[in-house]
């Protein structure tokens, strides 16, 4: 009996051979944009609701997105309750924030990825703040996280 059922097993393991899934792997890719092709533009836009967004930890006052600025989305996640919430966390570790300062462009097949390192009064702060901008030149996601030298692709 048990070596009928170790041959059954057997022919079910050599039976069930993996298939090659062929998976276009372009479409994944994300590539560094250099400095003379980014759309100055496009970088205002993100730069400046990137900063929007940080500096409501400072005033405590945040100024709604519009649908020519963000997708529908961004507009219903990004809610003065949240912001809130995050902000007396960050205030507390990091204090006051500062600026931004662009250290990448990044782009895949459907959007831009600008990669901003947060600047906050507390030198403990290493922050890094991700906008992602799609093809209808609108802010499809905003990302806070800890700054990583090394531009993680997985983290988007």
């Amino acid at each position: 009996m048990k070596k009928a059922g170790l041959i059954i097993c057997l022919l079910l393991l050599i039976g069930c051979k993996s298939k090659t899934v062929s998976r276009n792997t372009e479409d994944l890719k994300i590539k560094k944009v250099l400095e003379t092709e980014i759309n100055s533009g496009q970088e205002n836009k993100a730069y400046s609701l990137g900063k929007r967004v940080l500096e409501t930890c400072n005033t405590s006052k945040f100024k709604p997105f519009n649908e020519t600025e963000v997708t529908k989305s961004v507009m219903e996640n990004t809610t003065e309750e949240r912001l809130t919430k995050t902000c007396l966390r960050f205030r507390q570790y990091y204090g006051s924030f500062i600026d931004l300062k662009l250290e990448g462009v990044y782009k895949s097949k459907n959007e831009t990825i600008y990669r901003y390192r947060a600047l906050y009064t507390k030198k403990v702060a290493n922050k890094e703040l991700r906008v992602f901008v799609n093809e209808e030149n609108l802010i499809s996601a905003i990302k806070s996280m800890d700054w990583d030298e090394k531009f993680d692709t997985n983290a988007n």
